[in-house]
């Protein structure tokens, strides 16, 4: 199996409406995604989101010479080299590799996995709570009414970006419209010491309905996650941006999350990734994969969580949800699957069983122009 040839797709799209969390706003929209073929014929996809003018150079003069006339079969060996130039990059040539094994075996991904428990995986929808304007609040609850109506149930909403006393009042208006239809994550995106972060109790110890509360602190601030889960009501989540397991077991072994929360697009190629999910069976945690960037990278972590076996034996085949986006981003599409009813059905074909939206490549294929 033998890399013949990589074409490279970098896909923007200006948001009509910038949005965002406690890290800023986003303007755009952007994915780079890449097809690999092998001298068979055998195609697998691939997908980074980063900044598209260094994705493409560093495709076009390292990453793709340095793939071609490869194996990929080597896929462990190719891993290691790449994620000395680029983890994300590394993250997306592990995907196409492992969908051209797959098809060559005639399996799908899940098969090549050893099978899936499941042919359904939950999924929450992830907002980006901010927009410009004094009327950020509601349009906040405006967004969350879609997803209710949508069929979502589960759905995680940011805090941080604002006062506390601003962000409180956004949570207890959104609490008193949809408390008793939804359940709730909080995610702070590391923007608290550990005193602000414990304020929140006062409301949490209120509410039956939350999920967790999501990276109040910086991470390194492992006492701190210490004492605040020992003292909130919620669970503690976190982790988007580990990048090995190594780093999730300094967090667990010390007991600072209740939750881990890896992302593919995040680990050194999808092997490293499921590896990481598998902490939370064996150490009897949960894990909720984040997956907010690239529809892609979110396919590979439902078959990752679809091959994962029950959390727990009180509910038969219950499994910890997954991100989905629910904000203005037409890459979203570019993988066709929408949930029903918080639940998305799983394809079953050879590989990852699904076409890339060509169309949307066709589209939103990125001219090179400033942005």
């Amino acid at each position: 199996m033998e890399i013949k040839k990589i074409e490279t797709f970098p896909l923007l799209y200006r948001l009509k409406r910038p949005y965002g969390d406690a890290n800023g706003y986003k303007n755009y929209r952007s994915c780079y995604l890449f097809r690999v073929t092998t001298k068979s014929g055998i195609e697998g996809w691939g997908e980074v989101i980063d900044w598209l003018p260094t994705l493409d150079k560093g495709f076009q003069e390292r990453v793709i010479p340095f793939l071609i006339g490869k194996q990929a079969t080597q896929r462990t060996e190719l891993v290691k080299v790449l994620k000395k130039w680029n983890q994300r990059a590394t993250a997306g040539v592990s995907m196409a590799l492992t969908e051209i094994i797959a098809k060559a075996s005639g399996l799908s991904v899940c098969d090549l996995w050893g099978g899936r428990w499941r042919d359904t995986v939950p999924v929450y929808a992830s907002f980006q709570s901010y927009s410009e304007g004094e009327d950020w609040v509601k349009h906040s609850l405006q967004l969350v009414e879609q997803a209710s109506l949508a069929g979502f149930h589960q759905m995680k909403v940011k805090v941080g970006g604002r006062s506390l006393q601003e962000d409180q009042k956004h949570i207890r208006l959104l609490q008193q419209k949809f408390e008793e239809e939804i359940l709730l994550a909080i995610d702070a995106n590391q923007s608290y010491d550990y005193a602000t972060s414990y304020k929140w109790e006062r409301l949490f110890a209120n509410w039956s309905n939350l999920l967790w509360f999501e990276e109040p602190l910086p991470l390194y601030q492992i006492k701190e996650y210490k004492m605040l889960r020992a003292n909130l009501s919620v669970p503690l989540a976190g982790g988007e941006n580990l990048q090995t397991t190594r780093e999730f077991l300094t967090l667990l072994y010390e007991g600072a999350l209740d939750i881990i929360q890896p992302d593919v697009s995040h680990q050194p190629g999808i092997d490293g990734y499921r590896e990481t999910l598998q902490l939370t069976r064996t150490l009897g945690l949960q894990g909720s994969p984040h997956a907010f960037d690239g529809a892609l990278s979110r396919l590979y972590a439902l078959f990752a969580q679809a091959c994962l076996p029950p959390w727990t034996k009180m509910e038969e085949n219950c499994i910890e949800p997954v991100e989905w986006d629910v904000m203005e981003n037409p890459f979203t599409n570019l993988v066709p699957l929408q949930p029903v009813k918080g639940l998305v059905s799983l394809p079953k074909g050879n590989g990852i069983g699904i076409e890339i939206n060509h169309e949307l490549i066709k589209k939103y294929l990125w001219d090179g122009s400033v942005y």
